[in-house]
């Protein structure tokens, strides 16, 4: 079983705390076979809240599925302890946010979707609405009176 970090980089303007709200957000991956090298087209959702048993009684993962192409079954599961909030300080670098435990897959890709939320940097004030799918995005902070945003959204696997 290897394990890989998400990494994420993206432009903070008058925002920190970029993070997963709650147990049932989806990361989108495209996830690769380790045995055959298969990458199926379609996005693959993992989460928190699904817990699959593993054949002969070693656990559960997040998901495990069936390669189409060489019927080996494969897992992920998302180390709940890993998964970090993107703040002002990291600013256009890259950080992990999370760390998935995979058995016979690779992530290859992310698609970050809706379920992201982050406060204002001076005000807190909560944005519980964040949509990242257009690797953009912009609101007006009240409290502060000054526009906000997530700019240049990317993203990186690593070894951990």
């Amino acid at each position: 079983m290897v394990k890989f970090g998400l990494q994420f980089k993206a432009t903070l303007e008058n925002v920190s705390n970029v993070r997963p709200l709650g147990e049932d957000f989806r990361w989108f991956l495209k996830l690769k076979c380790g045995n055959c090298g298969e990458i199926p087209d379609k996005w693959q959702y993992v989460t928190l809240v699904e817990n699959v048993p593993l054949k002969g009684g070693r656990g559960s993962a997040s998901m495990v599925q069936k390669c189409k192409l060489c019927a080996r079954e494969n897992s992920i599961d998302i180390l709940r302890d890993t998964i970090t909030p993107y703040n002002a300080a990291d600013n256009e670098t890259f950080k992990t946010m999370v760390q998935f435990e995979c058995r016979g897959l690779e992530p290859v890709d992310f698609q970050p979707q809706a379920g992201f939320a982050a406060e204002g940097a001076e005000t807190g004030t909560p944005f519980l609405e964040v949509n990242l799918l257009e690797k953009d995005w912009t609101d007006y902070d009240e409290k502060a009176k000054e526009s906000v945003g997530i700019y240049e959204v990317t993203h990186r696997f690593i070894k951990c």
